[in-house]
């Protein structure tokens, strides 16, 4: 119990933690996902929210509601939300898609080898020459 009242302890931990791989990597992917997430929230309410309306005659998903007695359901905004959720889950299944077979092409692409000493180089061209004076004989 004391050791994690420790400060210097309790910072060298939490220092060893904070600077891990992953850590690191997880703190980015959720800025970009919840910068992402405004990018989709903002398409989904500008532009396909508009185009259902369109398509239904002027029908605004985000102002959809059920009155039951003095309680309103604004189930519009489960529409909008639910639309949202579609389009990310998409975006995230073709990147990870994307991702694989970028992955797969590479274990795929035989590594080149790697190019001869000049000395092995030398000795081959040697072993050649060799070889078509011994066959001319």
């Amino acid at each position: 119990m004391a050791h994690f009242f420790n400060p210097k302890g309790f910072l060298e931990e939490f220092k060893a933690f904070a600077l891990k791989g992953n850590v690191i990597d997880l703190a980015v992917a959720v800025v970009i996902g919840g910068a992402f997430n405004k990018i989709v929230s903002v398409f989904v309410s500008s532009i396909i929210t508009p185009i259902i309306g369109y398509l239904t005659s002027g029908v605004n998903l985000a102002y959809l509601t059920l009155k039951l007695g003095d309680v309103e359901l604004k189930y519009g905004e489960l529409l909008q939300a639910t639309i949202d959720f579609i389009i990310i889950a998409f975006s995230i299944f073709v990147a990870i898609k994307l991702i694989g077979s970028l992955r797969r092409k590479s274990e795929e692409t035989p590594a080149a080898p790697a190019p001869k000493p000049d000395d092995v180089v030398l000795l081959e061209q040697i072993r050649d020459i060799l070889q078509k004076q011994a066959d001319a004989k």
